[in-house]
């Protein structure tokens, strides 16, 4: 059993007692109500699952294990290139919940560099789609291939004791991230470099070595790899793809098929996708003007897109009632290495815009930006200027967040899921009674 995994078993197996505990003595626990809307609204702020890998507060962002994203910059260990921090590092907090040494964090690379090669078969596959597949279709299908090597499906089927399903679900976990990158990777050469690959580079770590996968050597790009791969890692449980993950996974599906399912949430527009509409339509708005607009040219554009009846992308957030501190955290990345360039120009501009329009329009609760207001920017900078291939480094990222808490699902037992639906008669009649509707209902 390796380090991490010891000490994964180490923290976890007392927590799975300590919530058995908890729901035996306070399960009748009141935690809040829910309303009429909130059924028909996406169960918006209903409390129905835990996730202890990361809490997203509306006022004060998100925190991972209770740190924020300016702490993490400044105590998660950074490689000798510096300054930003190692994705290994967010990843050993989110799994034991203990703020990380550089020993630890070399661990965990060496971990993954031993569980990095991807089948053959995977790669051929991929090879066989049609030129036209969309770079996050081709990655979910990947991951789908890759679900021949699943340890716990394996283990399952031979039968085992359910206490034990966490340990072949961390084997399936560590070579699923381990081959993310490659994966990724080779989606992006074939797609966009004429199939021409390159191959792993054993001496850097997992987001550099990631870089350097993608074709891009320049030293300031991999800093912005551990930070992009960094701050997107996770974002509480109740976001679609760390849902989708979760309730598949509550199935006891292994970690290939409930991660297909979260990175096909992820392809959403509404989610992941976003950070493409975003840098399409500052593209578009870039062209229209010839350059950096100024602030009144930027005012009429926005507020002809809400016009035309569509949102001003990357701006609003279903819970944050603030700027997205994974967006300042890209913004001051952007004001180091890249101040002059001519698309964070048109990014800050927006920010001092776009604001005080949507907040006139007297119907956007949040009209501060969002993480995708600044990704793409950051990306095209460095000459990554295909969009459509960005939510997959966003899914890359988001993996570390959601298969943890998988992990962390099949240690303490968390039961399938399966919230009760009602007809839109029923909710009628209950309105008619005027009768508070009980839990068990």
């Amino acid at each position: 059993m390796d380090r991490i995994k010891e000490k994964f078993k180490e923290k976890s197996a007392p927590v799975a007692v300590e919530i058995k505990d908890l729901i035996k003595n306070n399960g009748t626990f009141v935690l809040g109500q829910y309303t009429v809307e909130q059924v028909y609204q996406g169960m918006k702020g209903m409390v129905g699952m835990v996730t202890e890998t990361s809490k997203l507060d509306s006022e004060e962002g998100i925190r991972f294990r209770g740190y924020s994203i300016p702490e993490l910059r400044e105590k998660l260990p950074v490689s000798k290139e510096g300054p930003e921090p190692l994705p290994e590092g967010i990843f050993y907090l989110l799994l034991t919940g203990e703020m990380p040494t550089l020993e630890n964090v070399i661990e965990v690379n060496n971990e993954w560099m031993k569980r990095a090669i991807v089948p053959k078969y995977v790669l051929d596959m991929l090879d066989m789609l049609p030129e036209r597949t969309h770079p996050m279709t081709q990655f979910s299908m990947a991951i789908m291939a890759l679900q021949t090597e699943s340890v716990f499906a394996q283990r399952y089927r031979e039968g085992m004791n359910k206490k034990d399903y966490w340990d072949p679900m961390y084997e399936d976990v560590m070579n699923l991230i381990a081959r993310l990158p490659r994966i990724a990777a080779y989606i992006y050469r074939k797609t966009y470099k004429e199939g021409k690959h390159i191959e792993p580079n054993p001496k850097l770590d997992w987001a550099g070595n990631f870089a350097h996968m993608l074709g891009f050597e320049a030293l300031d790009f991999r800093k912005l790899m551990r930070l992009y791969l960094t701050i997107h890692a996770d974002h509480e449980g109740g976001n679609v793809s760390a849902h989708a993950t979760h309730l598949v996974g509550s199935a006891l599906s292994d970690p290939y098929l409930s991660l297909a399912a979260g990175m096909n949430g992820l392809a959403g527009p509404l989610h992941g996708l976003a950070a493409q509409e975003v840098a399409r339509w500052i593209i578009e708005l870039r062209e229209k003007y010839k350059g950096v607009p100024t602030k009144e040219q930027l005012a009429e554009y926005i507020k002809n897109t809400l016009a035309e009846g569509k949102v001003v992308p990357g701006y609003g957030h279903a819970v944050l009632r603030k700027t997205d501190p994974r967006y300042t955290a890209q913004q001051e990345f952007a004001k180091k290495y890249m101040a002059d360039d001519e698309l964070f120009k048109i990014v800050q501009l927006l920010y001092e815009v776009t604001p005080e329009i949507l907040k006139s329009t007297g119907k956007i609760k949040n009209p501060w930006p969002n993480v995708d207001a600044h990704s793409g920017i950051l990306l095209m900078h460095y000459g990554l200027v295909e969009y459509d291939f960005y939510t997959v480094l966003f899914g890359v990222s988001r993996a570390l967040g959601v298969l943890t808490s998988l992990l962390w699902d099949r240690v303490i037992g968390t039961p399938i899921e399966r919230p009760s639906s009602v007809t839109t008669d029923w909710i009628k009649q209950k309105i008619k009674s005027g009768e508070p509707v009980k839990i068990d209902a």
